[in-house]
């Protein structure tokens, strides 16, 4: 025998307390375009990408080497049981050495990533 019972047309609104709470959005994600704005992991790539664009600069390296020489502090004092006043004195010589390294490192490191950005530029135009 066929129930005549009516099928309900559309969902029961509202929770036990009689409130009507809004669904949301039940269809696709919408694409970039559509929300008009970037996601967070094109946001990094972009912010990354243009500090890889940047040239290295004497300041940058010198952070990077002091940083480097109190590890070598710290390390001597740790481990080879240096006196603070002999390690100190390292100092001025780990500077003098890392500052030119460093920058010459990243001034090569930076020349050749725009040399092989320009030339994967030049083979996706051919």
């Amino acid at each position: 025998m066929a129930s005549t019972r009516r099928k309900r047309q559309t969902k029961h609104r509202g929770n036990a307390a009689g409130i009507v709470v809004a669904r949301g959005r039940t269809g696709r994600k919408p694409t970039l375009e559509e929300k008009g704005k970037t996601d967070k992991k094109t946001l990094d790539k972009q912010r990354r990408q243009e500090k890889l664009d940047r040239p290295p600069t004497w300041q940058g390296a010198f952070v990077r080497a002091l940083t480097a020489a109190v590890a070598v502090i710290g390390l001597g004092v740790l481990f080879l049981h240096m006196a603070v006043g002999q390690a100190a004195i390292l100092l001025p010589v780990v500077l003098i050495v890392y500052v030119p390294a460093g920058y010459y490192m990243d001034l090569w490191l930076h020349n050749r990533r725009q040399r092989r950005k320009r030339e994967r530029a030049a083979s996706t135009r051919t």
